[in-house]
């Protein structure tokens, strides 16, 4: 008899904890259907099934649909060409701050303690 109780009150506990584990898969999906995340994923996975030539990398076209490597690239891009304008303008400053030092020694000479900088 011990048994047969133990056994039911397992099937018991395995039962309620698949079923919580189901309502939290459906609150997620819910979550997800709201946000408009499956409409998305969905619409793009057509798209990928319609394409007659198949792309070779199937995750860069899903994020190129979804528009994540446009504006990821995008702001690489931007960022790349501030990047080496202020790289420019710093060599440039280097030099007038390098001919500026070399002026101002002909005027003041350095001290004999070497305390220039």
């Amino acid at each position: 008899m011990d048994k047969v109780c133990f056994v039911t009150a397992f099937l018991i506990y395995l039962l309620c904890f698949f079923q919580a584990s189901e309502s939290k898969r459906e609150q997620f999906r819910r979550y997800l259907e709201k946000a408009g995340v499956l409409d998305s994923l969905t619409n793009v996975l057509v798209a990928l099934y319609e394409e007659t030539e198949k792309p070779n990398n199937a995750l860069d076209f899903l994020k190129h649909h979804l528009g994540v490597a446009g504006v990821e690239t995008a702001d690489a891009e931007a960022l790349r060409l501030g990047l080496s304008e202020l790289q420019q303008k710093c060599d440039l400053l280097m030099e007038e701050n390098k001919e500026l030092r070399k002026r101002l020694l002909q005027y003041e000479p350095v001290p004999e303690d070497g305390a220039a900088e």
